[in-house]
C-alpha cells in the first residue's frame, strides 16, 4: 500500500471521527482522518504525523493523516518511538498485495475481495487448487505494554463477521481472521476484552470452532504500509475472559 504526495505536520486537535486540524509548513489545515476508531493514546497534541495529499480538487479537505509517532512505545520511556499507520484502509490493501503475490498461500488461482457470504461482505475469497478460503481483515493500531489489541472501540460489525466465518468453516471453507498489526515492535496480539468483551468472546468461540487466527506485522513507513514476503506472524494469546 502505498502513498502519494506524503508531508510531515504536527496533530492538534480532533474536532470529531473524521475531522482533525493539522500544522503543515507553519499553516493549520483542516485534515481528513481515515480512523474512525479512537486513536486516543496516539492522537496527541503536539504529536509528530503523516498525511498523504490529495489531487482531487473537489475535496472539502486537502490532506488525509495516514500515521502519527508514538512516543515511549510497549509502556517504556526510554524506547524510540514507533510510527504507526492509522489508516482503516490500508490493512486491507496491503493484505491483499500480500495474497496476490503468492506470500499467504500457495497455488492461488482466484482472490475476490467484498465477497458475498451469508448476510455479510466478507473481506476476500481465496482459492487454490484443492482449498477455498474466506478472509477477514482486521487493522490494529492499538498497544498496550508491547501487547496489540482490537478493537479500540465497540465493535458489533466485527462479531457479525466472525459468526460468519464461522458458519463458513462448518459449510466446508477454510477461514482467517487476519489482524494487521499497523506498527513494528509488538510481542503479542489479544482481543480487547476491556473495551468489548463480546468481541473477544467472538474471537474465542471462532478459535473453538476451527477459524485460523493470525497476527501478521507490517513494515511500516511515511509513505507505506506493506506486508513482506515472510512477514513476521505475532502469537495471538487468549487470556481467560473475566467473569462479568
Amino acid at each position: 500500500m502505498k502513498y502519494q504526495q506524503v508531508v510531515e505536520g504536527i496533530f492538534w486537535e480532533r474536532s470529531n471521527r473524521f475531522v482533525a486540524f493539522v500544522t503543515i509548513k507553519g499553516e493549520t489545515h483542516r485534515v481528513h482522518v481515515k480512523n474512525t476508531g479512537r486513536c486516543r493514546e496516539l492522537l496527541l497534541p503536539g504529536s509528530r504525523v503523516f498525511l498523504s495529499k490529495s489531487d482531487n480538487p473537489n475535496r472539502k479537505t486537502v490532506y488525509d493523516l495516514i500515521a502519527v509517532v508514538k512516543e515511549a512505545p510497549f509502556g517504556n520511556k526510554d524506547a524510540d518511538p514507533i510510527l504507526v499507520n492509522i489508516d482503516s484502509q490500508a490493512p486491507n490493501a496491503a493484505f491483499g498485495e500480500y495474497v496476490r503475490a503468492g506470500y499467504f498461500l500457495p497455488g492461488v488461482e482466484k482472490v475476490k475481495g467484498e465477497f458475498t457470504y451469508g448476510n455479510s461482505r466478507l473481506d476476500y475469497y481465496v482459492k487454490t487448487e484443492d482449498r477455498e478460503v474466506l478472509c477477514e481483515i482486521k487493522g490494529v493500531t492499538l498497544e498496550e505494554q508491547g501487547v496489540a489489541l482490537f478493537p479500540d472501540a465497540p465493535t458489533e460489525r466485527g462479531i457479525k463477521h466472525l459468526m460468519e466465518l464461522i458458519r463458513g468453516v462448518k459449510e466446508g471453507y477454510d477461514a482467517y481472521a487476519v489482524f494487521v498489526i499497523q506498527m513494528k515492535g509488538v510481542h503479542a496480539f489479544s482481543p480487547h476484552d476491556g473495551m468489548h468483551p463480546e468481541f473477544g468472546e467472538a474471537v474465542r468461540e471462532a478459535k473453538k470452532n476451527g477459524v485460523n487466527l493470525l497476527a501478521l506485522e507490517c513494515d511500516v513507513n511515511p509513505d507505506q504500509l506493506f506486508l513482506p514476503q515472510g512477514a513476521r506472524s505475532i502469537p495471538v494469546i487468549l487470556p481467560p475472559l473475566k467473569a462479568r
